[in-house]
């Protein structure tokens, strides 16, 4: 079969190859951001359109739905005048098991009427304003910025049981997308608010723009590759067991599509109009395309070329003697128009173009140098050449004597989601290693495409990779793998030129100086008193890898435990463990092999630690194992035998802890040392907890630590009743368990005050008048990925604190082996209880959701919540002394350093005094930086 087309390209830059001319592809035109309203009149006409409105000349995702069908592509003329399409979704039978019938909402069958303006200052916001002007008023910012379609905005009317089950109320791919949102948002408004006008650096925005397309990347891999399973499937039951889940698969699908082309179309807007032309002016990088060199430099280029890439590239034609190639997931292509200029000699009848692939291996150089001639203009900026442009300019060497009409870029995104039948599995490390070979034939969810594409071709790779028009989107964009700018080599002028923020190294708690010094034992150190970790404040290395080395080689130790969920490929803590084996050591390692996208490398480990003698477990069948335990067995002076153990927030790996923020535990209660014992047995054997009694200390899911949340709140609520202290924190990642929403809606209503901290998707509104005007919900999104969990509980003044592996979601509470531990140290509770406070009181990376379900930024601190949190003593585990003015750049002028280190917050402001000034995260560094500096005097 021969693809054929009657339409011809449209006008293009051409380059002549061997007399041959090569179309090439449009240059990229980018979309002009909204300016902000100066005036009441300029801010009624900024109300009738998005600020995220599609670039010009380009179309929304609806009507281009609705031309895709036509065979030539469409004048700039007709574009602008099409009418949008309905995104409603096919009619769908929705799912059986909900009981509850959710009535329709209006904006999910009709466009959504206009956002309002969202800033409420004067001053304008450009996307080329200079990015250190920080009396720019997007410092108050809602994100999104548009009502995403389908999302009810006032749920007051609706009863409790509707608005915990409504998808309108709460769906969890929309919620993600609006966490997505927030990120993105860090790129689009730099100017943060809080008085110390700080801005978000340069190269910081550009990697903001690039994990919010890494984000993407994943979500349509797993979130939209389980809902076309269900789709297919027919329903969300037969896959998915969720009861309130309530929209059919296909109405998801159609919603995510025009929500991400909007996203899409704000993350091309900030890389090809802002962030790439400022990178440039500033002399630190040009993304240069071949045809904007001069022929010297592209000599170069193609020397280049026929030297390191034209015997790795495979041109496939597409016709019957070759089948389409496998694409890798996330891999580039080139889509190659042809003409056989004998043919067309000819005069003859075959004249229709033909087409080719041409892949572009991943394990190839994403940038390529280009050496430009003289630096001119005095800047010395580097310049890099996407690996695509150069083999575009080079095809006449991959189809020799045929006439290269245009090239089209294209990228494809699979499954992740695959089906598993964990109980009909004979060996489970053998099910994950087929089902990893089965990923890389996995069904295709996404094809991102270059602008410009011809319908035929774009047809054509539909049919070839079973998607339908939902799952196109077309990008204007120099680079179509947005994910890949985090790598542009842009070196030592970032760090040294302030277009980055400084590096952080963490410090040493304390507690442990001494036993990181050597004057004395790690389990000495633990033995003296529980230590909190607070990472990546608390350097990761001085701390958990110290703790497993120093197990490894303890005379001492007969026996180490631990559970690995996600780790890093050279990981210490692997070594360490293999040097406890081969120092006769007992080493039993529970290794989860189904960690979502580190599968391959946790085989790899666990063969290796196989190999090395340690006792390895693959989990619990029918649950992944989330919990992050470390058990030291060790004989103390008496000859007794005595454990040790580490209970984290964050998993066992030193890249990650740099970037993610977590607590641990490292405690010598041997009662908490107990219960950590039963886990492993339930873990590696065939022990059942419940047959002798449940545990002493910890939470452990799926059978005890929901109830446990359930009965804590309860608790909350009867003190409520009678007047006593009470209240609930949590700083989770997600929530959205029904029962655990449910019981914070009834909290509010018994008027107990409900904090949750939540950095992405998050079931609850709060604010609603009658149902929760007692809740309170922030998103924390900054330099630093959010990563603890906690649980605090006021109990009637005597608070409760917890901190584990679990976020509150129904996988995580239902289908995970999750473990929280309590936190009995004051010293400790006062460490927390510090953060939380910080992250209530954050005035400058917090977003407050409001009641509509949007976030705004910053977050609204009103005077009593500021007193309420600084001034309560009814916790008992504050001091006064803390609560002083301290200048930010002179810690010491107010407040005398007592050099002994007994009170190692003396002469250090705490974080909560800085907090709303400069945010938690920059607070806690200073915090941490100063106490270090205060222990070491």
């Amino acid at each position: 079969m021969m693809i054929s087309a009657t339409t011809t390209s449209t006008s293009k830059s051409t380059k002549t190859m061997n007399g041959v001319v090569v179309n090439r592809r449009p240059s990229c035109r980018g979309l002009l951001m909204p300016t902000r309203a100066k005036s009441s009149s300029s801010a009624s006409s900024a109300s009738s359109s998005s600020s995220t409105t599609p670039r010009s000349g380009s179309r929304s995702r609806r009507a281009r739905r609705s031309t895709k069908q036509t065979s030539a592509p469409t004048s700039s003329a007709q574009k602008q005048t099409e009418a949008p399409t309905s995104s409603s979704a096919s009619t769908t039978t929705a799912n059986t098991t909900t009981t509850v019938t959710e009535p329709p909402v209006t904006s999910s069958s009709s466009p959504p009427p206009p956002p309002p303006p969202t800033t409420t200052t004067e001053g304008t916001d450009s996307p080329n304003n200079n990015s250190n002007n920080s009396n720019n008023d997007d410092v108050h910012v809602v994100m999104p910025e548009h009502i995403q379609e389908g999302v009810r905005e006032d749920i007051a009317e609706l009863e409790l049981d509707e608005v915990v089950r409504f998808d309108s109320v709460y769906n969890h791919e929309l919620s993600w997308l609006s966490f997505n949102w927030r990120v993105l948002a860090l790129a689009m408004h730099p100017n943060l608010p809080g008085s110390r006008g700080t801005t978000v650096p340069l190269y910081e925005r550009l990697r903001f723009v690039a994990i919010s397309a890494c984000n993407l990347d994943e979500f349509f891999a797993k979130r939209v590759g389980g809902l076309k399973r269900q789709e297919v499937a027919s329903s969300v039951s037969a896959l998915k067991a969720e009861a309130y889940q309530s929209w059919p698969a296909a109405k998801q699908l159609n919603l995510i599509a025009d929500e991400v082309e909007r996203m899409v179309d704000a993350q091309s807007s900030m890389l090809t109009d802002t962030l790439l032309p400022e990178l440039r002016e500033k002399g630190l990088l040009s993304i240069c395309r071949y045809d904007e060199l001069s022929t010297a430099e592209q000599t170069r280029l193609d020397e280049y070329f026929a030297s390191e890439l034209e015997v790795l590239l495979t041109p496939i034609a597409l016709d019957p003697a070759h089948p389409f190639p496998q694409l890798q997931t996330l891999s580039l292509s080139l889509a190659v128009q042809l003409r056989n200029p004998e043919d067309q000699a000819k005069g003859g009848a075959d004249t229709a173009l033909r087409v080719a692939i041409v892949p572009l291996p991943p394990n190839l150089a994403r940038w390529i140098d280009v050496d430009i001639e003289g630096k001119t203009e005095g800047k010395n900026w580097t310049c890099v050449t996407p690996l695509e442009e150069i083999v575009r300019a080079n095809l006449d060497r991959l189809f020799g004597g045929m006439q290269v009409v245009s090239t089209h870029l294209f990228r494809v995104t699979r499954n992740a989601e695959l089906e598993r039948h964990e109980e009909e599995a004979e060996d489970l490390l053998d099910m994950i290693s087929e089902e990893m070979r089965e990923r890389r034939f996995a069904p295709f969810v996404r094809m991102e495409i270059e602008e410009g594409m011809p319908t035929f071709i774009r047809r054509h790779l539909m049919r070839e990779l079973s998607l339908k028009d939902t799952d196109i989107f077309e990008m204007d964009v120099p680079v179509l793998d947005l994910s890949s700018i985090m790598s542009l080599p842009v070196g030592h002028k970032v760090a040294s030129g302030g277009y980055a923020w400084p590096a952080w190294e963490g410090t040493t708690p304390g507690e442990l100086q001494g036993a990181v010094e050597g004057r004395e034992s790690f389990f000495g150190a633990i033995r003296r008193q529980d230590v909190l970790l607070h990472h990546p404040f608390h350097s990761f290395g001085n701390t958990v890898q110290r703790f497993v080395e120093a197990a490894a080689d303890d005379e001492r130790v007969v026996a180490i435990k631990a559970t690995l969920y996600r780790t890093s490929s050279d990981s210490p803590i692997i070594s360490a463990l293999i040097k406890a084996v081969a120092k006769g050591k007992q080493v039993a390692v529970l290794v989860e092999l189904k960690a979502r996208f580190d599968e391959e490398r946790n085989v790899s480990f666990a063969q290796r630690l196989e190999d090395a003698g340690c006792a390895v477990a693959y989990g619990v069948i029918g649950l992944k194992t989330h919990a992050k335990l470390v058990q030291v067995v060790r004989r103390d002076g008496t000859g007794k035998l005595a454990t040790y153990v580490h209970i984290g927030t964050g998993n066992y790996n030193p890249s990650t802890a740099r970037v993610y923020t977590d607590f641990g535990l490292l405690s010598a209660n041997q009662r908490i040392g107990a219960d950590v014992t039963d886990v492993f047995k339930m873990l590696t054997g065939l022990h059942s907890q419940a047959a002798v009694g449940g545990y002493d200390e910890l939470l452990v899911s799926p059978k005890y630590m929901i109830d446990a949340f359930v009965e804590l709140i309860d608790r909350e609520i009867e003190a409520a009743k009678e007047g006593k202290p009470c209240g609930v924190t949590v700083k989770v990642n997600s929530l959205d368990e029904p029962v655990l929403v449910r019981k914070i809606y009834e909290a509010s209503l018994a008027g107990v005050k409900v904090n949750c901290i939540v950095r992405g998707v998050c079931r609850l509104r709060p604010g609603v008048p009658g149902l929760s005007d007692n809740v309170r919900v922030i998103s924390i999104v900054g330099r630093f990925l959010e990563h603890h969990r906690i649980y605090s509980f006021m109990n009637r003044g005597d608070p409760l604190y917890y901190i584990g592996s679990a976020d509150w979601m129904s996988r995580n509470l239902r289908r995970r082996v999750e473990v929280a531990t309590p936190v009995h140290s004051e010293e400790a509770k006062t460490e927390i209880q510090r953060l939380l406070n910080s992250c209530l009181l954050d005035g400058v990376d917090a977003w407050e959701m409001r009641s509509d379900g949007r976030y705004e930024r910053p977050q609204t601190i009103e005077e009593n919540t500021r007193m309420s949190i600084s001034a309560d003593k009814t916790c008992d585990i504050f001091d006064p002394d803390q609560y002083v003015s301290i200048d930010f750049e002179d810690p010491y002028a107010t407040t005398p350093m007592e050099a002994d280190g007994v009170n190692a917050g003396r002469g250090v402001p705490a974080p909560e005094c800085l907090s709303e000034q400069y945010g938690m995260q920059q607070s806690m560094c200073e915090y941490y930086a100063r106490r270090s500096r205060v222990k070491k005097t």
